[in-house]
This record gives structure tokens, sequence and C-alpha cells, in this order.
């Protein structure tokens, strides 16, 4: 009598951050808006919703999570070059913005549907609030603080705190300039980086005034030529 072949039970796939992830970001883009609830979206895709909350507390914080995990994916690739740790601090501000909407590019859909969804990009920058903390700690890192007031520590830490905010807000011109832009290849936000950086760098550290004339010239003809 032939032997019983015996059937090794199934291992259940592990259900990880970015398997989450892809399945998200797949129902949002097919359906143009998010599932209806964290249990449906666990049922329809094989798993228990308490496995979702191993991960995550909600879709916005999936959503906040993925912005963090760009960062992240940025700065892992900028370390890993050579070159990267012979650069300036502007000159590592300039390669971030680079690399970061590099990356950015190829996750365009998810990421406009994510700035877009409700119709309110104020309200969806909020989304932005954790990548905000990662990339404050990264430019007070690495920008050098123009003035040494080491005597006077109120005014270096408010001279920190304008740096690192001055650039967080020269990010979120770049971000909002960057989902505005229709050119080939996005080559238009690779020209706004460079001249954006080159003006603030002026501003901060050098003579600001041709810099700044040229980032007013390239804006206004973005903006108001025909």
């Amino acid at each position: 009598m032939p032997s019983k072949k015996i059937i090794p039970p199934v291992q259940p796939i592990e259900l990880t951050k970015a398997t989450i992830i892809d399945k998200y970001t797949d129902y949002c883009l097919m359906n143009g808006h998010k599932p209806a609830t964290v249990y449906k979206f666990a049922k329809d895709n094989g798993f228990e919703e308490a496995e979702f909350y191993k991960h995550f507390t909600s879709f916005d914080s999936l959503e906040r999570f993925y912005f963090t995990e760009m960062f992240a994916h940025a700065l892992e690739t900028l370390e890993a070059s050579p070159a990267y740790n012979d650069f300036g601090g502007v000159e590592k501000l300039s390669a971030f913005y680079f690399t970061f909407f590099e990356i950015a590019t190829a996750n365009r859909s998810f990421v406009l549907y994510t700035m877009n969804a409700g119709g309110s990009l104020p309200k969806n920058l909020l989304k932005l609030k954790e990548l905000r903390k990662e990339f404050t700690a990264f430019t007070q890192a690495v920008l050098d603080k123009p003035f040494n007031l080491q005597q006077s520590p109120r005014a270096d830490k408010f001279q920190q705190d304008s740096l690192k905010e001055g650039a967080w807000l020269q990010f979120l011109s770049i971000f909002k300039f960057w989902i505005q832009d229709t050119s080939p290849g996005f080559e238009k936000t690779d020209v706004f980086i460079e001249k954006s950086v080159k003006a603030s760098a002026d501003l901060v550290y050098n003579t600001p005034l041709q810099s700044l004339f040229d980032l007013g010239k390239f804006i206004w003809k973005e903006k108001f030529s025909v």
C-alpha cells in the first residue's frame, strides 16, 4: 500500500509595512479614493484587521509614514555615495532635493493623490508633519551657521531655528513647484532647485543680489509669461 503523501501546511506570508503600503497605494490609485474602513481593506486583501494595526494606527498614519520613508530612502541613497561625505552643507541640501524629487517622480501618481485628496492642498500638507521633523533635523545637522554666536546662546538658537525653518519653507516651495510642473522630465523643477538653493545660500552666506534676481526672473517667466 503506497504511503500517504503529507503536504506541509502553507505558511502565511509575513505582512510587512511595505506589503500594506503596496496594497493601499494600489487601491487608492485604482479607485481614486481610500478604502472605506481598515476592516474592509484588510478582509479584501486576505489578512486580519489587527495585523494592520500592528504597523499603522490609521490610513492617515500610513500616508505620513510614506513620506518619511521617501526621506529615508533619499538619505540612504546619498550616504551610499562616497562623494557625498565630501560635500559642504549647501551641496548636501541640494543633493538631497534632487534625490528626493527623483524618488517623488517615480511615485508621482500616489504623491499627487495624497496631496489632492479632498481637494485641499493646505490641509493635506499636514501629512508631511513627520517628514518635516526628519528634514529639519537633517538641515540642522548639515547646514553651517553663518555667524559664530557662542557668547549669546539665545541668539545662536534663533539663528539655528531660522536656518532650519527657512530650509523647510524652501522645501515646500520646491514641492509645490514640482506638483504643478508640466515640463518634460520635470526639468523645470531641477532648474528651480538649482536657482532656489543658490539664492538662499547667497542670502545667508554670500552676496544675494544677482542670484535672487535670477530666481525672480525664473519665477516671473514661469508664472506670468504666455
